[in-house]
């Protein structure tokens, strides 16, 4: 699973060094966050509605599938994350795997490692790479007449590294899939629905304040003994 991450030192021109974007949204909005937490919001990246370029918005993290139109508090099942094996399936998440794709940008995400009472944290990034897009869909339901934008991030099967923290982790589109993922079939994206190579992936031990989501700063992502 994936149930927290960071992002930091990300400019306008560092977005577009990775996808041809429109700015849609005041990039000031994407202030370095180094806790996110589900129900937080987030930037995504996904498709304008004319389909033919790639925006950056914000929207909030636990997808609120559009047919929702209880007040959210009454939302009770967990949608933060999706299993990229069987989304397709998913009354939740089915008609968002169709036609709503998205990427999340980040700099790396947490897990958590050992017994409960005693779990370490752990970061996980990619090597030499300040950010990275995870795949996710979004949708867009209208709730007491207000419009509500939110996503899930999807997770498949661990590589060898992540094997060794977790059962799961987040699916990580490379570099040169990520115009198909957002462009491309829901048949095209099934495919991306792999582990990352462990290779390109490091992992470190951070401090526990991170299990706190009211703890944010730089502090969060540093190693630990």
């Amino acid at each position: 699973m994936c149930g927290r991450f960071f992002i930091y030192g990300l400019s306008w021109e560092d977005y577009r060094a990775y996808l041809d974007m429109i700015n849609a949204e005041d990039i000031s909005k994407t202030r370095a966050a180094f806790n996110v937490a589900p129900t937080q919001k987030a930037p995504i990246v996904r498709m304008t509605e004319g389909g033919d370029k790639p925006e950056l918005a914000h929207a909030t993290w636990g997808l609120v599938p559009r047919w929702w139109k209880k007040p959210l508090a009454e939302k009770k099942f967990s949608t933060f994350n999706a299993k990229g094996e069987d989304v397709a399936e998913k009354a939740t998440f089915r008609a968002s795997w169709k036609d709503r794709p998205c990427l999340v940008p980040m700099s790396g995400f947490y897990e958590w490692k050992g017994k409960a009472g005693a779990k370490q944290p752990y970061a996980i990034g990619l090597r030499n790479r300040r950010v990275f897009f995870t795949a996710g869909l979004w949708d867009r339901a209208t709730i007491d007449g207000e419009t509500v934008d939110s996503f899930t991030i999807l997770t498949t099967t661990p590589n060898k590294l992540m094997a060794d923290i977790h059962k799961r982790m987040p699916a990580i589109p490379r570099q040169d899939q990520i115009s198909d993922w957002l462009r491309g079939s829901p048949e095209i994206r099934a495919e991306m629905i792999e582990p990352h190579d462990a290779e390109d992936m490091h992992a470190w031990k951070v401090s526990k304040d991170v299990g706190n989501v009211r703890n944010q700063g730089e502090e969060l992502i540093k190693p630990v003994e």
